[in-house]
């Protein structure tokens, strides 16, 4: 019991690595060029920081928003729990800038 126990707490503490990070927006990505239109399709880009691994950059066109946010949602129930929580707040950071940046030009 206390094996699957610390073996949980690993596999969890691992799906928040910048590798596993990356692999799931190369996923994501792929998931956004395959249900993107066509115009649309080269309106996201997600970069690596090289400097802090962590942290990604997202480039995503207004229109191209609820695309991005449908590949996300396609993965979200395929990923760990933690991998999860990150990217429903990535969604939520994204939801938010763009809400802003509607508002400010209103």
């Amino acid at each position: 019991m206390v094996f699957k126990l610390a073996q949980y707490i690993i596999e969890q503490k691992e799906s928040l690595t910048p590798q596993v990070l990356s692999e799931w927006y190369n996923i994501i990505k792929e998931d956004y060029i395959k249900i993107a239109p066509e115009e649309l399709k080269d309106k996201l880009e997600i970069e690596q920081d090289p400097i802090l691994p962590m942290k990604f950059n997202i480039k995503v066109s207004k229109r191209a928003i609820e695309y991005f946010i449908a590949a996300v949602e396609k993965n979200l129930s395929k990923m760990p729990k933690p991998t999860q929580i990150y990217f429903m707040k990535v969604e939520e950071l994204v939801l938010k800038r763009y809400e802003e940046e509607v508002k400010g030009k209103s």
